[in-house]
């Protein structure tokens, strides 16, 4: 297999030389083309290079990583963000099945997203992936989630998302006319993702619902009814954030 071209774009000298260390001894599949230390050097090395994957620092002077992205029609090369901090930017990588690396680099996540760019280097959706990205970044919302398939991925909006059902380490994710998405994610993360979303709710360990498409509520059998018939149970010690969601959202409890 031909080696697969990458550019590192990082204002620092430091954080490439390590990460070019890093992949001629652990990735030697990788073969970097250029190194540059900002956004306006990395275009210029892009457009001339033509990279299949591209390590891109978000914090640098002038231009942050995301922007980048704004000077090309059609992203074509897959990305690996490389940042130091641990925040919100970070929850959308997830969503949009975009890699990260936080510095500094761990070996093995950076096999891991190698591996995993590889893979996705015949595929045609990294443009959705950064669409999805950008927005999330801009918005501080996640209205389209990429849930990983046996296939490649599917993009749904999470405004259509009924309810979410644990299964071990698996989560069901349920949309109207009766259909599931079974996601190899644990439903801790979905609530990580969701809870800035004031319409999602946690009503017991194994179900997160959708208030949109409540029907009914019983506070004396603590039971949610929902409108594709199915009923879920709120635990106890949910109950009263669960009415109080409902006042947020200037739902009357019945």
């Amino acid at each position: 297999m031909p080696p697969i071209h990458a550019i590192l774009i990082d204002d620092e000298d430091r954080a490439i030389n390590s990460l070019s260390v890093l992949l001629e001894q652990y990735c030697p599949d990788i073969s970097v083309v250029a190194t540059c230390n900002s956004v306006p050097e990395g275009i210029l090395a892009i457009n001339r290079l033509r990279p299949q994957l591209v390590f891109l620092d978000i914090e640098m002077p002038e231009y942050n990583g995301f922007e980048l992205l704004n000077f090309f029609r059609d992203v074509d090369f897959e990305i690996i963000f490389v940042t130091a901090y641990n925040d919100y930017a970070l929850r959308a990588f997830e969503v949009s099945a975009i890699d990260y690396l936080l510095k500094p680099v761990d070996i093995d996540k950076l096999k891991h997203a190698v591996d995993k760019a590889k893979q996705r280097l015949s595929s045609s959706d990294m443009q959705q992936r950064l669409d999805v990205l950008n927005e999330a970044v801009q918005t501080k919302r996640f209205a389209k989630i990429a849930l990983p398939m046996a296939d490649g991925l599917q993009f749904i909006e999470t405004a259509k998302i009924i309810y979410l059902e644990a299964d071990g380490a698996y989560t069901h994710v349920w949309l109207p006319n009766d259909n599931r998405i079974l996601v190899s994610k644990k439903l801790k993360f979905f609530e990580e993702v969701l809870q800035d979303n004031p319409r999602f709710f946690r009503s017991h360990r194994s179900f997160i619902v959708n208030i949109d498409y409540i029907t009914k509520y019983s506070k004396t059998e603590n039971l949610i009814s929902l409108d594709n018939g199915k009923t879920i149970l709120i635990s106890r010690e949910r109950k009263g954030d669960f009415e109080q969601q409902l006042k947020d959202n200037k739902l009357v409890i019945g």
